[in-house]
């Protein structure tokens, strides 16, 4: 199997970051969980670049994936999370670039899976009008998923667990490891290798107080806005963090 990933930071994997450094992610783990269920290694390509907007994604991404040699035998694709915190924001347009995706998986003979991102709308500024965007958006991947029988849909986005705040990082945005194994597990039980979902239990995150709460301001959503005014991404200057082919190798038990 060769499995190619793309997308942004979602599938990039921030927010589970390793002890040396690197990051890891839901999709390293469906990738590690592949090559497990077949006992055979597995060839792995992980293109997400964080920040990046959906047109960039399948613009850029999608063709690179594609032009892989040998060409990879499964995809996943996430993106418009980003989309959807900027004005302008229209489903249509998103899914045209979904479908595109679609459509070229097809021609290639590419297994594939679109997947939604966790809801992580109520502890973040705006939340609320995330959350309508993100509703509408998921109303409208599932309905194109019905009519295309070829590609496998994930829903995080309701998954009521996954909106728990011990599931997320710091910064309210993105997932912390647990949140991504929660994924990975979604993603791996879709694929037909039944995975246990991770579950949080009775882990409290106190409420964060006036102190707390200005601390949270200054440390991520300031910068964030700095970037939207200066038109600049936390991604530009990356590079994907697996470009070409690595091998997973199952671990022997």
């Amino acid at each position: 199997m060769r499995y190619a990933a793309i997308g942004d930071s979602f599938t990039e994997g921030v927010g589970d970051r390793l002890d040396d450094g690197t990051l890891r992610g839901w999709a390293d783990l469906v990738a590690a969980g592949l090559a497990q269920s077949s006992a055979e290694p597995l060839y792995y390509s992980n293109l997400a670049i964080r920040g990046r907007l959906i047109a960039p994604i399948v613009e850029d991404q999608l063709e690179a994936a594609l032009s892989l040699d040998p060409r990879p035998t499964l995809m996943t694709f996430n993106g418009g999370g980003n989309d959807m915190m900027r004005p302008g924001f229209g489903v249509e347009r998103v899914m045209e670039y979904a479908t595109q995706v679609a459509d070229r998986c097809v021609e290639e003979r590419v297994a594939l899976v679109i997947l939604s991102g966790g809801d992580p709308t109520e502890r973040l500024p705006r939340g609320s009008m995330i959350k309508r965007r993100g509703d509408e958006f998921l109303e409208a991947v599932k309905e194109f998923a019905l009519d295309r029988p070829e590609v496998t849909f994930v829903d995080n986005w309701s998954d009521q667990e996954l909106r728990r705040a011990p599931y997320w990082s710091p910064d309210r945005l993105h997932l912390n490891a647990l949140g991504h194994s929660r994924v990975a597990a979604r993603v791996l039980t879709a694929l037909g290798v039944h995975t246990e979902l991770p579950e949080a239990g009775d882990a409290h995150v106190p409420a964060a107080g006036p102190v707390a709460e200005a601390r949270y301001y200054a440390t991520y959503v300031l910068p964030w806005l700095a970037r939207r005014v200066a038109r600049r991404s936390s991604g530009d200057g990356r590079e994907p963090k697996y470009a070409h082919w690595s091998r997973i190798d199952p671990i022997a038990e």
